[in-house]
């Protein structure tokens, strides 16, 4: 008789069976190299069975690892679908928002909105939590947050509903001895056949939306896959490739060696604050006419570019102190509380 595993030993299954690789599995897992590969030894060894044939060039699933694999996928999905039920559950019974964050709106915003909701529930409690840079629903799409700011375009868009917070233009970020930054600003043109900093493939249509991908006749370059500020700014230094930045967040990676550019004729970026479609719970609709009252009543600035800020800008929690006086715990996601999409976003 099999004895029971651990969800987590199969979710670590599922990873490396994914990507046949176990440091690209490890990486995606935010676990060491050596701990994920005693855990499928211990999976092995619980199970009476060899699930991968490994050598020094290659990982292959054995016939028990294919399987054993669907098999597992099923368990991992009803585990997080019974989480994200427990999360929406937990959530009607309580009076905290956990709000996620791709990226801190900054501009005081946070402090502005929990000003004018505390006025009318003062016993309100906020939770902002940072994502990983892999889910580019900011915590929604699983159930871990009520709300988010995160960037546009969201996968399952008829899923969401969304307030724009900021529209910024783009920038390109590349190493500042690339021949590119000789120039001011560029065009499409300038880059398009350029290596390219990208998201992981699990952001999807935000993947694509930062490639440009819809604006190319042939499929983009990828240099390197990143996910966390400082990858990609050591990305850039190692001339791996260039990246696009909202103009909002480019103090995160202008620093020594790396430099921006203006890109005339790129899309514009939109930050906007999200929550599931059919979420009709008092605070949530609260959250959201306090944060449209805080947008509309902001001055104009006339520059795009203006209507996003982030603070602090050195590879951490961007607006950290934006968020905390925004009256928040600030909690960190599996991303080491990374800003997520600063770099590619």
């Amino acid at each position: 008789m099999v004895m029971d595993s651990h969800v987590r030993d199969l979710r670590y299954f599922v990873a490396v069976a994914q990507d046949l690789h176990f440091t690209r599995a490890a990486e995606r897992l935010f676990v060491s190299q050596p701990a994920l590969s005693k855990q499928i030894r211990l999976l092995e060894r619980q199970l009476g069975v060899t699930l991968f044939e490994r050598d020094r060039r290659s990982v292959r699933l054995t016939g028990a690892g294919t399987v054993l694999l669907p098999h597992a996928r099923g368990v991992v999905a009803a585990w997080d679908a019974a989480g994200a039920e427990l999360a929406r559950f937990k959530a009607t019974r309580s009076s905290t928002l956990v709000v996620g964050m791709s990226t801190s709106p900054g501009r005081r915003l946070l402090p502005a909105i929990r000003t004018r909701l505390r006025a009318r529930h003062p016993a309100a409690e906020f939770e902002l939590r940072q994502a990983r840079w892999d889910d580019p629903t900011a915590g929604l799409a699983d159930g871990s947050c009520d709300l988010a700011f995160a960037w546009l375009p969201l996968p399952a868009p008829e899923d969401f509903e969304t307030l724009v917070v900021a529209e910024e233009p783009i920038l390109v970020a590349l190493p500042e001895g690339h021949p590119a930054a000789a120039r001011a600003a560029l065009r499409l043109a300038d880059i398009v056949d350029l290596p390219f900093l990208a998201l992981p493939e699990e952001a999807g249509s935000l993947r694509d939306y930062w490639l440009l991908t819809a604006l190319r006749a042939a499929p983009p370059r990828v240099g390197a896959v990143v996910r966390s500020t400082e990858e990609t700014y050591e990305a850039l230094l190692a001339g791996l490739g260039i990246v696009l930045v909202a103009a909002g967040n480019a103090p995160l990676l202008a620093h020594a060696g790396v430099v921006t550019r203006p890109l005339l004729d790129g899309p514009p970026s939109h930050l906007a604050l999200a929550w599931r479609r059919g979420d009709r719970r008092p605070l949530v609709a609260a959250y959201v006419a306090a944060c449209a009252e805080v947008i509309a009543t902001r001055p104009a600035t006339g520059d795009a570019s203006a209507a996003l800020v982030v603070e602090g800008g050195e590879g951490g929690l961007g607006d950290a102190d934006d968020a905390l006086a925004g009256g928040g715990r600030v909690a960190g996601g599996e991303g080491d509380g990374q800003v997520a999409d600063a770099a590619t976003a």
